[in-house]
């Protein structure tokens, strides 16, 4: 047990499906001046409830409103932040939907910025046949990853 942790930070992500269901969309960021590929999502504030927050977040990064779908993972091992040694991660992730029409941009290229400036987004779809572990840079994303590569062919989990 790591006696230096003293602080839950919980996240919450949504796993979004494109109107196929066979590509989910990633985000590539700056966070901290280093550049991250995730999945879309943040974190909870207090007073909030898990599936307000992933929709929250949703607008706030996307301006799009989407429909959770299910819930499909929340971390099982004990995950230390990578910003704050204290904080213990737990993550939350839901499969969703778009509510209505896409509102938001997304590139073929990755980390499709005009400036390299912290908090720095772009959004991409990823056929889920052509996922990448080693493409993630966090540990739960990661996980969320095999996840789903293993699930691909098996089910279409992400399907509307």
């Amino acid at each position: 047990m790591n006696t230096e942790i003293n602080r839950f930070n919980v996240r919450v992500y949504f796993l979004l499906a494109d109107d196929s269901g066979k590509s989910v969309l990633v985000a590539d960021e700056i966070i901290r001046g280093k550049p991250f590929t995730k999945f879309p999502g943040g974190g909870l504030e207090f007073g909030e409830g898990t599936i307000d927050c992933v929709k929250r977040e949703a607008m706030e990064e996307l301006n799009q409103e989407i429909e959770i779908t299910s819930h499909f993972y929340t971390t099982d091992f004990f995950l230390e932040s990578a910003f704050k040694k204290s904080d213990q991660i737990i993550s939350i992730y839901y499969t969703a939907r778009i509510s209505g029409e896409q509102k938001f941009k997304t590139s073929d290229k990755k980390f499709d910025f005009i400036q390299t400036v912290n908090n720095e987004e772009s959004f991409r779809w990823i056929k889920l046949s052509d996922l990448k572990v080693e493409e993630f840079a966090f540990a739960a994303d990661k996980k969320v990853c095999e996840m789903l590569i293993e699930n691909n062919g098996t089910q279409n989990f992400l399907k509307q």
